[in-house]
């Protein structure tokens, strides 16, 4: 029998400022469950986390916690309070009963001095030690709002493994759609104030997504036809039976109210980049760049050609150099050696990740235009802040609000808004993900993507990369910095290949006697072909992986019934259960299929 859930939630309301936020949400989290929180900046995702933590209360409907259960909360922003060091802040998120060893290993894996100051901290930093805080106690739930923020990609995916195994149930809300993937098996849809549940990761959820919204789509079309149908009786039918055109004519007035009441999906950002000259062919050209702070070497003698049309991506750890690196490529900042030639006609638009350029005193409008009236001139035309800005979704009341009072998604939007009304044929866009939803997440890479400029592109989100950019530059060891061909994929795979061949080409010492490779009996020939057990497994694991996602796909379709759990919830275990080891299995077998694959490639030249 399935175990009762740590957390229910049953028809929760909440209203702020007039407008329903939550109409009638229910949310179930059960042991050990990875759940994905999703929906559209707005939506009341957070306000949701906040309920279930009980830091929120609901202006209607039950929160049922069980008790006993530890329930943590990760704040988008963290608040450290009194205490004096990192170690003090993170121990005091501990029950009487946690182990305090774990917050030496997780501050550890984290990168976290013990001693730091908490004032002191990077906003990255500040992130890490509020994840350690969290995640310390190994708590019965861990609700999580946008953990991967200011995260480097080593810290993600280090998260990534300490989130697959920990024993607590798991509720993420995260813009990072490869982190979601990673982590989550089930995935809830927050839309227009209601949740609906996928008990499959959120892998399956945006094609799950887009059917439903298809189908709604075509209902209320029927529903505008069943509409006309109805006038035209009443306007041209028979009117002798006046009572059942009285009933006829209240159905009508029904139907016309459900049309009214009917909440269509929030509308899609339009985006378009203030259009100029076009640049030289040459972009950028660095030669021998170097560049050290103190003892420490941030790039040493690195060279890079980058032409029109080129979408460079810089990828690496926090402090690694990304955006000095970044700031002197576009001549913001001067090498200590080396030199760097910039092209001819070039107009250039940044984006900084610190949200540098907007005033918090300032109302919307006024940010988007510095302050010089109601319009912006948008590829060389004139148009009104308040259509602008509903492009960005913005609403025409909010055009007088400060600054200082929009959400972190808000705020990102609004400077995109500014950023791509400036009018540029090269794009600087430093961390641009951070805070936007995973719609106008698809709009920029779209943007980007079909971009006739130059972009440069710092970003720490994998699928985001491997969506937009042509090459991806990464730190290596000692200030080394390496371009690769293609997006973040690409150059984990590059780079895997160069270790190999790294190793291939070492000399090793025999274990007995200490000589060399060189002075050692000569090893047989190297296989110039596969094996037979290799080359049979090549053919096969085809099929098997076939087998497996079919396997796979079955359950989930009979899972995604939504009362086969209440009406058998052990068949619903059983299936989970099942489901689970066919995706280890269908992993294993499609890395062992890469690799041969990657192995006959090798052989055949």
């Amino acid at each position: 029998m399935a175990p009762p859930p740590l957390l229910r939630l049953d028809g929760v309301r909440l209203t702020f400022g007039g407008t329903p936020l939550l109409t009638h949400v229910e949310l179930g989290v059960l042991p050990e469950d990875r759940i994905a929180l999703v929906g559209r900046n707005g939506s009341g995702k957070s306000t949701l986390l906040k309920i279930a933590a009980g830091i929120v209360e609901p202006d209607g409907g039950e929160v049922f916690r069980q008790p006993g259960a530890t329930i943590r909360y990760l704040a988008q922003e963290p608040d450290f309070g009194a205490a004096e060091t990192v170690e003090a802040y993170v121990a005091a998120g501990l029950g009487p009963a946690d182990d305090p060893y774990r917050v030496t290993r997780l501050m550890e894996g984290l990168g976290l001095r013990p001693d730091a100051r908490p004032g002191d901290l990077s906003g990255g930093e500040a992130r890490r030690a509020a994840l350690a805080r969290v995640l310390a106690p190994e708590p019965d739930i861990v609700l999580l709002d946008e953990p991967t923020n200011h995260l480097d990609l080593p810290t993600i995916e280090w998260l990534e493994e300490e989130i697959r195994g920990m024993r607590s149930a798991v509720v993420t809300i995260s813009h990072d759609r490869r982190f979601l993937e990673r982590v989550t098996e089930a995935t809830v849809w927050l839309d227009r104030g209601s949740a609906r549940r996928l008990n499959e990761g959120f892998a399956g959820f945006e094609a799950w997504r887009d059917k439903i919204l298809e189908e709604e789509e075509r209902d209320l079309q029927k529903l505008d036809r069943k509409i006309v149908r109805e006038e035209h009786w009443l306007r041209y039918g028979v009117t002798a039976r006046r009572t059942r055109n009285e009933r006829r004519l209240a159905g009508l007035h029904q139907l016309r109210a459900d049309r009214k009441n009917a909440r269509r999906a929030v509308g899609t950002v339009e985006m378009a980049v203030g259009e100029t000259r076009e640049s030289g062919k040459l972009v950028i050209e660095a030669k021998h760049v170097s560049k050290r702070y103190g003892e420490r070497v941030l790039i040493e003698d690195f060279s890079t050609r980058i032409q029109r049309g080129d979408r460079i991506g810089l990828v690496g750890p926090n402090g690694a150099g990304k955006t000095t690196l970044l700031k002197i490529l576009i001549g913001e900042a001067e090498p200590d050696s080396g030199t760097v030639r910039l092209g001819t006609n070039l107009d250039l638009a940044f984006l900084d990740q610190k949200r540098a350029g907007l005033n918090d005193e300032l109302s919307v409008a006024d940010a988007l235009t510095d302050g010089r009236g109601d319009q912006v001139m948008v590829n060389g035309e004139p148009r009104h802040v308040a259509g602008y800005l509903k492009d960005f979704l913005f609403q025409a009341e909010q055009i007088r609000t400060p600054v200082g009072n929009l959400s972190g998604g808000e705020r990102a939007r609004l400077l995109l808004a500014k950023t791509l009304a400036t009018p540029a044929n090269i794009l600087v866009l430093d961390e641009p993900t951070n805070d936007l939803d995973m719609e106008t997440l698809d709009l920029l890479q779209e943007l980007i993507a079909n971009y006739p400029g130059t972009v440069l592109l710092v970003s720490h989100d994998r699928d985001f990369l491997d969506r937009t950019v042509t090459s991806t530059i990464s730190p290596e060891e000692n200030g080394r910095w390496l371009d690769y061909a293609g997006g973040y994929s690409d150059m984990v795979a590059q780079r895997r290949g160069a270790q190999k061949e790294a190793r291939k080409a070492e000399k090793p010492k025999t274990a007995s006697t200490g000589t060399t490779a060189k002075d050692a009996p000569k090893p047989a020939a190297a296989a110039t072909k596969l094996s037979f057990k290799q080359k049979f497994a090549l053919e096969n694991l085809p099929k098997e992986i076939a087998k497996l996602e079919a396997a796979i796909a079955k359950a989930e379709a009979e899972m995604a019934d939504p009362a086969l759990f209440a009406k058998n919830p052990d068949r619903f275990a059983k299936l989970a259960s099942a489901s689970e080891k066919d995706r280890a299995a269908l992993a294993k077998a499609e890395d062992e299929w890469l690799e041969l694959e990657m192995l006959r490639a090798e052989m055949e030249g």
